[in-house]
C-alpha cells in the first residue's frame, strides 16, 4: 500500500521530543510510577492552564465522564441528555455510571448538541446534560446553561476534544459543574498512551473523584466507597507536563491554518461549517460534502489522507439499541457528509493551500459534470 504524500497527522514527537525524552527519562530515573510526583505537579498545571481550581488526573476520558457522574451520585434509573454526534465513548461513559443517555439531535450549523431540543427532552429522571464540545467547536453553553438552570439540572462538559477552548471568553470545563477531558494521543494535547483528567472548581467533588478513581480509598488499604481502577501513570503525566507548555501555540497554529482553510475553500463547493466563537480550537477541521465518498477518492488519488469523524450516530450504534435511542435526523446528515481534512501545527500554509486546491479541482470536476 502506498503511503500519502500528506498523512492526515502524525504522532511521532516533533519540536516537543526533546523535552519528551528528558520528561520519560526523569520518570524512569525516580523509579514511581503510579501516583507521584508527576501526576501531583501535572494535575496544578493542567487546572491552571484549564482557568479551573482543581484537576484529577485519571485513565481515560471516558473515565473522567463517568466518575463525574458517579461523584453527582448519578446512576441506576436516572437520565443524562448528551449528543449523537461524538465518538460514541460519551454515550457509553454515561451507561458506565449506570444511567440511560438520552440524545437530542445537533445544531445543523454549530454541530453541537441544539439547547431547545434538549429542553424538549427532559423528563421526571434527568440529571443532567452532557455537551460535547465536538471537533473543537463549544457547544452553545450560555443557551445550555439556562435550560439546565429551568429544569435544576447538572451540566457536565465533554471537553475531550477542546483542551484551550473558550465560550463567550469562558473556558470550557468551568462553565459546567466540571469538565471530562482526553489524552488519548491524537487529541490537541496528547500523551504516549490513554490518559485523562477532570476539571472543576468544586473541591469536595474533586476530592470525590480522586477517591473513586483510587478504588474508592480514603488512604492505602482503606476503601470508603466502591471506586474503579483509573490512574494517569506518572510516565504519561511527565511527557504530557513537557507538553502543556507547548499548547498555547499549537493552538494557536490550528487557529491559524483553520482561518486558512477557510479563505481558501471559500468558493469551493462544500459546506465549511461556521465558527460560531472564537474560542474554537480545532482538533479536526471538517467539512461537508454530499458527495463524501467521490470527495475522499478524489483527495486520496491526490495523496491527501482524509478521515471520517463520525460515520454512524450514536443512537444507530447497535451497542446503543437496549437504551431505546431516538431518530436524529440532523445528526444523521452530518454523519452521511462530514470530512476532516489534514490539521495539525506541523502542517506548512502551503500544505493547506494543496489541500484546499485539490478540494477545489473535484468541485469544479463536479459543477462541468
Amino acid at each position: 500500500m502506498t503511503s500519502p504524500r500528506l498523512p492526515f497527522m502524525s504522532l511521532v514527537p516533533g519540536d516537543d521530543a526533546p523535552a519528551v525524552k528528558q520528561a520519560i527519562d526523569r520518570v524512569i530515573a525516580r523509579g514511581w510510577f503510579v501516583l507521584g510526583p508527576e501526576v501531583e505537579a501535572f494535575e496544578r498545571e493542567f487546572a491552571a492552564a484549564s482557568g479551573a481550581a482543581r484537576a484529577v488526573g485519571v485513565g481515560t476520558g471516558t473515565d473522567a465522564i463517568a466518575l463525574i457522574l458517579r461523584a453527582l451520585g448519578i446512576g441506576a434509573g436516572d437520565e443524562v441528555i448528551t449528543t449523537p454526534l461524538s465518538a460514541a465513548y460519551s454515550a457509553l461513559a454515561i451507561m458506565m455510571a449506570g444511567a440511560r443517555p438520552v440524545f437530542a439531535d445537533i445544531d445543523s450549523q454549530r454541530l453541537t448538541i441544539d439547547p431547545d431540543r434538549v429542553a424538549a427532552l427532559v423528563g421526571p429522571r434527568t440529571r443532567a446534560i452532557l455537551p460535547v464540545h465536538v471537533y473543537g467547536q463549544p457547544a452553545d453553553m450560555t443557551a445550555i446553561a439556562r435550560v439546565a438552570a429551568r429544569f435544576r439540572l447538572a451540566v457536565v462538559e465533554d471537553c475531550c476534544q477542546a483542551h484551550l477552548a473558550t465560550e463567550a471568553g469562558r473556558p470550557v470545563g468551568t462553565i459546567g459543574v466540571a469538565g471530562a477531558f482526553s489524552f488519548y494521543p491524537t487529541k490537541n494535547l496528547g500523551a504516549l498512551g490513554d490518559g485523562g483528567a477532570v476539571v472543576t472548581n468544586d473541591g469536595a467533588l474533586a476530592d470525590r473523584i480522586a477517591r473513586l478513581r483510587n478504588g474508592g480509598q480514603t488512604d492505602r488499604y482503606h476503601h470508603q466507597e466502591p471506586g474503579i481502577n483509573s490512574r494517569l501513570d506518572e510516565m504519561q503525566a511527565a511527557i504530557l507536563r513537557a507538553r502543556l507548555p507547548l499548547l498555547r501555540a499549537w493552538t494557536e497554529r490550528r487557529r491559524t491554518l483553520a482561518a486558512r482553510y477557510r479563505e481558501r475553500l471559500a468558493a469551493a463547493a462544500v459546506a465549511v461549517p461556521p465558527e460560531r466563537d472564537a474560542g474554537h480550537v480545532y482538533h479536526l477541521f471538517v467539512v461537508r460534502s454530499g458527495a463524501r465518498a467521490d470527495l475522499q477518492a478524489h483527495l486520496r488519488a491526490h495523496g491527501v489522507e482524509t478521515l471520517i469523524h463520525y460515520p454512524v450516530p450514536i443512537p444507530r450504534q447497535p451497542a446503543l439499541a437496549g437504551v431505546d435511542p431516538a431518530e436524529c435526523p440532523e445528526a444523521a446528515r452530518a454523519c452521511a457528509e462530514v470530512l476532516s481534512l489534514p490539521l495539525h501545527p506541523a502542517l506548512r500554509v502551503e500544505q493547506i493551500d494543496d489541500v484546499a486546491a485539490t478540494v477545489r479541482t473535484f468541485a469544479h470536476r463536479g459543477r462541468e459534470s
